[in-house]
C-alpha cells in the first residue's frame, strides 16, 4: 500500500536544546552540593557515584561522536578542539 503524502502528517524536526539542558544540570549539581555541604556527610559516597556515572556518560558520548552512530563521525582533532585537548590526548583518554 502506498502512502498518500498529501495526507501524511509532517512532523516538525525535533529541536535539541542542549545548552539549556546543560545549564539545568549544572544548577542541579550545585544545589545538590549545597545540600551536602550543609552537613550531610553520608551523601558523599553518592556524590562520588554520580561523578563516576557522569564520567561513563562522557566516555559513551565521545565514543558515539567519534564512531558516528547518530551523526557524521567526528575526528579526534574535532573533538579535541571543542574540549581544549590535543587529538592525541583525546584518543588516549577516550579511545580505548
Amino acid at each position: 500500500m502506498d502512502v498518500n503524502t498529501n495526507l501524511t502528517v509532517k512532523r516538525p524536526k525535533r529541536v535539541r536544546e542542549t545548552n539549556d539542558y546543560a545549564a539545568f544540570v549544572r544548577r542541579t549539581i550545585r544545589a545538590y552540593s549545597r545540600r551536602v555541604a550543609q552537613g550531610d556527610v553520608d551523601a558523599l559516597p553518592e556524590m562520588l557515584a554520580i561523578m563516576a556515572e557522569f564520567d561513563q556518560a562522557i566516555r559513551e558520548s565521545v565514543k558515539a561522536l567519534h564512531d558516528g552512530k547518530e551523526t557524521k563521525p567526528y575526528s579526534w582533532a574535532e573533538i579535541g578542539q571543542r574540549v581544549g585537548l590535543t587529538r592525541q590526548a583525546c584518543q588516549q583518554r577516550w579511545g580505548r
